[in-house]
């Protein structure tokens, strides 16, 4: 049945549509889907949609019903439906749409049959749905409670049946099981009648193997990317136990979902891989069960390529083909306008390809190829338009200006519409043109003009005719000089660190512009994108780069690119950048002995410049950095990569790393080699320094400077000492086998004080006795000198400090020798307990003591002092240091600045008592930044000082008095003359009273103060 779409599915496509909207056929932009209706739905209407666009405005009609269906019967509504649009071009069928109906009828209420089984026994309650349309969803009620029966390893709902199943019957099941299902399409719930559940009295049920009674199919059908449920249940004493496995081999994914009875296997997003047998075993103490099945995935047609709209002139050919993709593999049939379309004479049909050879205009219309299979049929549209026509060059004229170059080629294109295809003829002014050399007329009507002159410009027409009429067309060509490039750049090696120029300069018609590009490697210059190394030079017809501070990574290839609106030319240069090599790798350490290591190396990058020499250098724990070693080649040349590193110290920890040089220079060392100790050697470095001398009577005590780390050689370091008194012919030998040793003492009864010995310090280490050392005298312990000074005195030089002196000595080996003296002093003051005490060595007399205090009796003895001790003290004398100096400074100081003369007023300083007299005064003065004092001593309370003013000048004052220099007054600072003016003075923060006209007393912290003349 035929019936026409509702036009409101047209309406909101009415006000889009305008005169000057180009005709084409309905295109589908909503198309009806299948619906399931539920018999209970409070909407009285079931709305169909289907929506086209199309120009002139489509019309619909239905196949199979109408759009909108009010009051829907089940019997009289149920069936597939299309949408036809049509227009004047043609029409077009939408996707098949499936209304089906949705409906829960009611149980039977009969009475259901008792159902009695033993306790251990296992039991299926049936729950017989009532007749429906739509899934169903399954619970059952125990004994009319609001709870429904929980599903556990023993219990189990079957969603495809809606049977309850209990693998083994217990006491506490025994009540009225009522089946409930509920339609979720049809929104409404049925409950059955109670089915009674007893125990039997004649015994229990002993166990026994499962039994598989919820079977999952033979084979289960699934769509790619929905989901599946696969069920599987058993009876059995004890509860079965229910697993899953693929049988194919193939293992579970992760993404397969079991209850919490194991009793279902949920694979969600069903995906090809999902294919294949599934196996679910049932299992207790008595035996197990198996059920098998097969999981075949199926796909909807889905397309790869569809067919396109078509506009082709009459007599020409179409080919269309459509291919889609599904399981199983979709087959193709052709529909035209709607109807179906068979292979004929003139149409080739062969799966998912149409071909007309010769179209004429009665093939013009709506076509459809529709892919299907037993689960879905897909539909893609095109519009083939066959037109007839004269030649027409109003949407395609002929260019109205071409610019072409002398020696250059151009294509004048002439592409007008016509049905059929026009035939072209060209003609330059009156001059009819014919194919040559140069004068091509290319298949698609265009014009080619090769090796082109100034005589080929003028007006060109293309002239197309077909049966229906002739069109002529017309455009100029302009002929103008070509660009050349007259200096292109150059091959070129540089140096890294240089700046190099690359020259581009061009040649070109003076209409033109040209623009200049450069590359590097491929990739364009950005020459405002902060790149510090380029710089483009010149202009208009230069366009020359510069590299500066050139580096390795600008090695390369360049291309200049010259670019004008008629051409493009292009000129490619390899630079090469040179600089020092880089690192050698790998350097290895192949074998080492005691004062040898043969090293290894690879090469590494030459930087373009091949490498010259190899020198190697070491680093200890001993050395300051990495040091250059002597080597076997001692000039290692850039084709060897091996060496032996020579005069290594024995038992020492090195590294090695290698320098590469070339002509540019020298280049980075390589990684260092692993850390490796020479051999041991017998060591040859003998000890320095040997001496000695001191020590008690009886006594050779023998020093020397110890051997460094680096040249013991080995382990088990220590010393052999080879001594003798001078003139004897035996040595006597001693070992000391501590590293850290620098002193050996010998004890001997016989040994006369302050004899002289020969002595040799030797080394050893476990490989052996090394070198010693050259002979040395030293000489044994002697006595304390045995006698005291004579003619000690003591005279006061100060409040702190007497001079203490004695007669030389005259000594020998039996009186002792005599090194120097010590001079012991203390005073008679008991709260000074603590004596004091000074050395001099030589033959001096005399020593200063300081540090001590003002008018208080000294006294003070000299002993003489060797290496064996001191020996006696003379007889003591007493001296008394003068009184403290003046504790107060010079006070009320004034000074007045002219010239370059400081003149300077003070107050005489009045002492106490306990206080040496003031005999006179001392100036201090220096200029400000200098640490170089002048001193100036006066007896008065006045001076003058000349002195240059090119820096500030600090002055202080102290007393002079037999006790020493007293106290000093607070730094004065005097400006520089520039920074004054004549007559300036310094005032103190206090100014006591003018001593006379223009000069003021000061203390203290001072200020600038100008006084007029």
């Amino acid at each position: 049945m035929v019936l026409l779409w509702k036009l409101i599915s047209l309406l909101p496509f009415m006000s889009c549509s305008t005169e000057e909207e180009t005709l084409h056929g309905p295109v589908f932009i909503q198309e009806p889907y299948d619906i399931t209706y539920s018999m209970g739905s409070a909407n009285p209407e079931i709305l169909l949609n289907c929506t086209a666009q199309g120009y002139p405005l489509p019309y619909y009609r239905l196949v199979g019903g109408s759009l909108a269906i009010n009051n829907p019967h089940k019997k009289q509504d149920i069936g597939t439906y299309q949408c036809l649009a049509t227009n004047s071009l043609g029409t077009i069928l939408s996707r098949k749409a499936k209304l089906q109906f949705a409906y829960l009828e009611n149980f039977e209420m009969k009475t259901r049959s008792t159902v009695s089984v033993r306790e251990g026994q296992g039991v299926v309650l049936l729950c017989g749905p009532p007749p429906h349309y739509g899934g169903l969803s399954y619970t059952w009620i125990f004994n009319n409670t609001t709870l429904h029966v929980q599903e556990d390893t023993r219990r189990f709902v079957s969603q495809e049946t809606g049977n309850l199943y209990i693998a083994k019957v217990e006491p506490s099941d025994v009540g009225n099981y009522t089946c409930l299902v509920t339609n979720s399409r049809a929104e409404r719930s049925a409950r059955g009648p109670p089915t009674p559940l007893t125990l039997r009295t004649d015994g229990v049920m002993g166990e026994y193997e499962p039994k598989i009674e919820v079977r999952f199919p033979e084979t289960t059908y699934a769509q790619k990317g929905s989901s599946v449920r696969l069920e599987c249940f058993a009876l059995g004493n004890p509860v079965p136990s229910i697993s899953w496995k693929r049988s194919d081999g193939n293992s579970l994914t992760n993404k397969t979902e079991h209850n919490k009875t194991k009793g279902v296997l949920e694979i969600p997003d069903v995906q090809q891989e999902d294919e294949g047998s599934y196996e679910c075993t049932a299992g207790n103490i008595r035996g197990r069960n198996i059920a098998r099945g097969q999981l075949v995935v199926y796909a909807l047609p889905e397309w790869d390529k569809k067919i396109q709209n078509a506009f082709l002139s009459l007599n020409d050919s179409l080919v269309w083909e459509c291919k889609a993709k599904g399981k199983p593999s979709p087959s193709y049939s052709w529909l035209k306008n709607g109807q179906p379309l068979m292979s004929e004479e003139r149409i080739q049909i062969a799966n998912g390809t149409l071909i007309i050879p010769l179209l004429n205009m009665s093939d013009s219309g709506l076509y459809q190829c529709v892919a299907e299979n037993k689960y879905d049929a897909i539909y893609a549209n095109a519009e083939l338009r066959v037109i007839a026509a004269a030649p027409d060059f109003s949407k395609n004229p002929v260019k109205k200006v071409s610019v072409a170059q002398v020696g250059g080629e151009v294509t004048i294109g002439c592409k007008p519409s016509a049905s059929p295809r026009a035939v072209i003829n060209w003609r330059k002014g009156s001059e009819v043109l014919h194919q040559s050399k140069r004068v091509i007329l290319l298949q698609d009507g265009s014009l080619r003009l090769s090796n082109i002159t100034k005589a080929d410009a003028g007006l060109y027409t293309c002239i197309a005719t077909n049966q229906f009429g002739v069109a002529r067309n017309s455009g100029s060509l302009i002929v103008k000089e070509r660009t050349v490039i007259i200096i292109p750049p150059s091959n070129m090696d540089a140096t890294v660190g240089e700046s190099i120029v690359l020259p581009c300069q061009v040649s070109h018609d003076p209409s033109v512009e040209v623009v200049f590009t450069w590359s590097f490697n491929g990739s364009r210059i950005d020459f405002n994108g902060g790149k510090d190394h380029f710089e483009k030079i010149g202009r208009e017809s230069t366009g020359d780069l510069m590299i500066r501070n050139i580096q390795l990574h600008h090695s390369g290839k360049y291309v200049c690119m010259v670019q004008t609106t008629l051409d493009s030319q292009s000129a490619a240069v390899d630079i090469i950048v040179r600089g020092p090599p880089g690192p050698p790798e790998d350097v290895e350490v192949e074998h080492i002995s005691s004062t040898t290591a043969v090293l290894s190396w690879k090469s590494g990058i030459d930087n373009n410049s091949p490498v010259q020499i190899y020198s190697v250098q070491t680093r200890t724990a001993f050395s300051v950095g990495w040091q250059a070693v002597a080597t076997v080649p001692e000039v290692i040349n850039g084709r060897t990569h091996k060496a032996t590193v020579v005069d290594l110290s024995p038992w020492v920890e090195y590294e090695f790393r290698v320098v590469a040089s070339n002509s540019v220079g020298m280049g980075e060392p390589s990684r260092p080699s692993a850390l490796l100790k020479t051999k041991a050697a017998v060591p040859v470095v003998a000890p320095t320094n040997v001496s000695g001398g001191g020590g008690s009577r009886s006594e050779l005590v023998i020093t020397w400077e110890p051997v460094p780390e680096e040249l013991q050689n080995g382990e088990g370091f220590g010393y052999i000492l080879m001594f003798r008194p001078l003139g004897s012919t035996t040595w006597t030998k001693a070992v000391v086998a501590s590293v850290e040793a620098s002193k050996y003492v010998y004890r001997n009864e016989s040994i006369t004080p302050l004899s002289p010995f020969e002595v040799k310090v030797g080394v050893y280490n476990n490989e052996g006795e090394g070198t010693l050392s050259p002979i040395s005298i030293v000489y044994s312990g002697e006595d304390e000198p045995q006698i005291a000074p004579a003619g000690a005195s003591a005279l006061s030089v100060s409040a702190a400090e007497v001079e203490v002196s004695w007669q030389p000595m005259a000594w020998s080996r039996h009186t002792g020798r005599v090194l120097g003296y010590e001079v012991l002093y203390w005073s008679d003051d008991p709260k000074e307990s603590t004596a004091g005490k000074v050395r001099v060595s030589g033959n001096v007399t005399a020593k200063n003591v300081t540090g001590l205090k003002a008018n208080t009796v000294y006294f003070a003895t000299v002993r003489a002092y060797n290496t064996a001790g001191t020996g006696p003290s003379s007889p003591p004398v007493n001296v008394t240091t003068k009184k403290s100096p003046p504790s107060q400074p010079p006070a009320n100081i004034a000074w007045k600045l002219t010239n370059s003369k400081i003149c300077l007023n003070w107050e005489h300083v009045k002492t106490m008592e306990n206080e040496s007299e003031v005999l006179g005064y001392k100036i201090l003065y220096r200029q400000n930044r200098h640490s170089k004092t002048h001193v100036l001593e006066t007896n008065n309370t006045s001076a003058e000082l000349l002195v240059p003013f090119e820096e500030d000048y600090l002055i202080e004052i102290r007393t002079v008095s037999d006790g020493g220099d007293g106290s000093s007054s607070e730094e004065i600072r005097i400006p520089k003359l520039s920074s004054l003016s004549s007559g300036a003075i310094k005032l103190s923060q206090r100014v006591n009273h003018i001593l006379a006209p223009g000069i003021l007393l000061l203390s203290s912290v001072s200020y600038p103060l100008l006084l007029d003349d």
